[in-house]
């Protein structure tokens, strides 16, 4: 089986890293590779590296709760797609008030929450929906995005199943001719764009969603705003089962609490 075969070639990495290196990842880094053996393990080599570096399992939401136009511009729903996958909604939008570097710090907490929730998923990842109506060059800068993809792509391939790109203006033409250019095959085939004066993209997002659900300004139904309340519980609870997953020997969680082994 090529996912054990990985882990040998792999060594102790998978010791080091019990929780990052499970099979769910190992099967998701294979099938971005084209299930190339040699590719999928210097990936994930790539991989540890960085999370040795910049700690992701160490984000959690407290550093982020005080952020809430942050967290109205990028959040996970509390519904999934028709095919049972997690949703993530970007309001791209909404301009950012944070520096880059915090604006990264929230996309990867989020890539960790969204890899947790599709942790045993053997095809349906995550769905990203973003709602670009009065987007701007200024709302989402090119070496910020660049940025994005580069992390989204090399250190959680294979977690994005379908990106729903929602009425784009059409100056996004020129950044989207430049940014294009940025995305892996794999990627770009699952991209599509949607408007809200078009049968077919009705059509199409009616067959993803449940229009009840999906948010207004991505072409739903649902006109309810976010609760940061309730969402910060659901955030603090990942951040428990996070913990569970990286150590449940008893030893202290991402979140700051300590958490019991079951075993």
């Amino acid at each position: 089986m090529k996912i054990d075969e990985v882990r040998e070639l792999l060594g102790d990495l998978p010791t080091e890293m019990p929780s990052f290196l499970s099979d769910g990842t190992i099967r998701r880094f294979l099938r971005a590779k084209n299930w190339s053996m040699e590719q999928a393990t210097k990936a994930l080599k790539e991989a540890v590296k960085w999370r040795r570096q910049y700690k992701p399992d160490k984000i959690c939401w407290e550093d982020l709760a005080s952020m809430e136009n942050e967290v109205r511009r990028a959040y996970i729903p509390d519904y999934l797609d028709n095919n049972g996958r997690t949703v993530f909604a970007i309001m791209t939008s909404k301009k950012s008030l944070t520096s880059t570097k915090e604006h990264i710090k929230q996309l990867v907490y989020n890539l960790e929450i969204l890899a947790l929730s599709s942790k045993d998923a053997q095809e349906k990842n995550v769905v990203w929906i973003c709602d670009f109506h009065g987007w701007t060059l200024s709302t989402t800068p090119l070496w910020e995005t660049r940025e994005s993809l580069h992390i989204i792509q090399n250190y959680y391939p294979g977690l994005i199943g379908a990106a729903i790109l929602c009425n784009p203006p059409k100056i996004f033409e020129s950044f989207w001719k430049i940014v294009k250019h940025f995305i892996e095959p794999m990627l770009y085939d699952k991209v599509k764009f949607v408007y809200s004066n078009n049968s077919d993209s009705q059509r199409i997002l009616a067959d993803i969603f449940d229009l009840d659900k999906l948010e207004f300004a991505f072409g739903g139904r649902n006109t309810a705003s976010l609760d940061i309340t309730k969402y910060s519980e659901r955030m603090r609870r990942r951040d428990q089962i996070r913990g569970a997953c990286k150590d449940a020997s008893g030893t202290i969680s991402p979140s700051g609490q300590r958490i019991q082994s079951t075993t």
